[in-house]
């Protein structure tokens, strides 16, 4: 095999590692988070940390996130959300995880 040259196997065992540490992460935040470009900055950090996935505003107020990446990545992810950019305030953030399903390509705004 030439040097620099991944194998099948090779391959198939970064998938395997990837597998292992990509997860998904959702997340209600609670707080004053509407209308104070929560949405827009937290897309711009998810992109800049690598993740894939949407964020969207609900009736009740709140912001919805689905993330998908690197398990360590969503928990520096988890810490922004819990304080959000400046303009908001969160005052609770529930998250649940679960395995990634590699469905998403890039971090999107999404609306009802």
């Amino acid at each position: 095999m030439k040097e620099g040259v991944a194998s099948k196997n090779d391959r198939s065992v970064v998938v395997y590692i990837l597998e292992q540490f990509m997860k998904r992460m959702t997340a209600w935040v609670k707080g004053r988070v509407q209308g104070v470009s929560f949405r827009y900055n937290t897309q711009l950090q998810a992109t800049r940390m690598g993740l894939t996935g949407w964020i969207r505003n609900e009736p009740d107020g709140s912001v919805y996130v689905l993330a998908e990446g690197l398990d360590s990545v969503l928990e520096e992810f988890v810490k922004y959300l819990s304080q959000g950019p400046r303009s908001a305030r969160v005052d609770s953030l529930i998250t649940n995880w679960s395995e990634a399903t590699g469905e998403y390509d890039a971090f999107e705004i999404h609306w009802l």
